[in-house]
This record gives C-alpha cells, structure tokens and sequence, in this order.
C-alpha cells in the first residue's frame, strides 16, 4: 500500500463538494408542482396538520430535497473513496453491476461496493447486492479458480465493527477509511475540505429554494385552495391517488 497524501486527498474533496452543490441546485430547479405531490404522503402530511399552503409546501419541498440530497451526496462520497484507493492501491472504478471499486493488495483482490451510511435501501436491496458481490466473485476467479478474491460492502459512516457476512465483508465509518488509505484518522481529516466554502454554496441554495418555494405555493394556491386559503384535502388526494376513473 502507498502512502496517502492527504493533501491531494483535500484537494480533491474540495473540488468534487462543489459539483455535489451544482447538482442539489440543478435539482432544485427542475422541481415541479406536479411531482412533487404525486411523490409523497398527502395523509401524512394531513396528520400532521399542515392546513396552511405554504407550511405544506415547505415539508414537501423539505422530504423531497432530503433523499434526493442523500443520492447525491453518497455518489460524492463514492468518487472520494474511488480517489482514495487509486493513490494507495492503485484502485479503479469497477464495471461490474452493483460494484463501485476494485483495486489488488497484498495477493487479494478486492471487489468493493460503497455506500455513503449504513441505512441504505430497501428491504430487498441488500439481497441483491449480495448476488451482486457474489457473481463479481465468481467472474474474477474465471480461469484462476485459485485466486483470493474478497468482496466487500464499505459504508462511509456508522459505529458497526467489521462484520463477515455471507460471502463478503461489511466495513463501516473509520474501519473502511482506513481499509482504503491505511490511515486511522482519514474519516476525520476528509471533514474539513468538506465543508470549505460550505457556507457560500448553502446561501446561494437556500435563496433559490425560498424563491421556488413562493413560486409553488402560489400555483397550490390557485389549483388546490378554497375560497378561504384552506387546502382543499379531498381534490389534493384525488390528484395524488384517484385512478380508477381516469
């Protein structure tokens, strides 16, 4: 294994945290009243008395931004830990389906997976990841059945210790920092280069969104208000659900 060079390594967060902003606000432009209604729970937010358009408006804007900004953020965080095992161990982006990384050392090849924090995906998802890792395994060790080849599920973030599970390894937060870079302080040090000019870029985002946000409530206002500003509960469901009679 190489040495790290932590200062390429902030380099290079630095620059890349700054696509991640481009891409929440490119997303931010392209939101549509009519999706999203149509994306989330219009009886939660009836329970949680959101009579108001603009209150409603605003936690829907909020749960939709939320797990679009955690896609975005984990890709961020994958092309750091892709970065990260090139300078130590030469690592490359892999091909194969449901794999991010692949890089040799010390005899063994590893086939890695990366996801930004341990509560990621639906309840058939890790299933398939682990037929993913499995047939990576299997097409690695085509004419070297010999070969020591290890699958890994590396999260970015998350207390859990090193876990063997069934046909791979499952590294979390500073274990799998170190597992790439061989440098037990990587998972703090990557912080700081995070969050340069995190300020200015959250600014800027924050204007657009407020600006969106009005811009929205508006059309609500005129599509699914009554004569008295309340919101119009059952016509709001019929858009969201009715498809029996379309």
């Amino acid at each position: 294994m190489s040495t790290l060079d932590l200062q390429l390594v902030c380099d290079f967060a630095n620059t890349e945290i700054v696509h991640f902003h481009e891409s929440r606000l490119n997303r931010l432009k392209k939101i549509s009243l009519s999706e999203v209604l149509t994306k989330k729970n219009p009886y939660l937010f009836k329970a949680k008395n959101l009579d108001a358009p603009s209150d409603l408006i605003s936690a829907i804007m909020d749960a939709f931004l939320s797990s679009s900004e955690e896609e975005l953020f984990g890709q961020f965080l994958e092309q750091l830990a892709i970065f990260v095992s090139a300078q130590t161990c030469g690592g490359v982006k892999s091909s194969a389906r449901g794999l991010d990384l692949e890089f040799d050392r010390d005899g063994i090849r590893y086939l890695v997976a990366v996801k930004s924090g341990p509560s990621w995906g639906n309840s058939s998802q890790p299933a398939r990841l682990a037929q993913d890792l499995a047939s990576a395994v299997k097409v690695a060790k085509q004419g070297q059945p010999t070969r020591h080849v290890q699958a890994v599920l590396g999260i970015c973030y998350g207390k859990a210790r090193l876990q063997e599970k069934a046909g791979y390894q499952r590294i979390v937060g500073q274990s799998f920092w170190h597992f790439l870079s061989g440098d037990e302080r990587l998972f703090v040090d990557i912080i700081a280069p995070i969050g340069y000019h995190a300020k200015e870029h959250n600014e800027r985002f924050v204007a657009q969104r407020d600006s969106i946000k009005i811009k929205l409530a508006s059309e609500f206002g005129a599509q699914f208000c009554q004569e008295d500003g309340l919101i119009d509960w059952p016509k709001l469901v019929a858009f969201n659900s009715e498809n029996m009679h379309a």
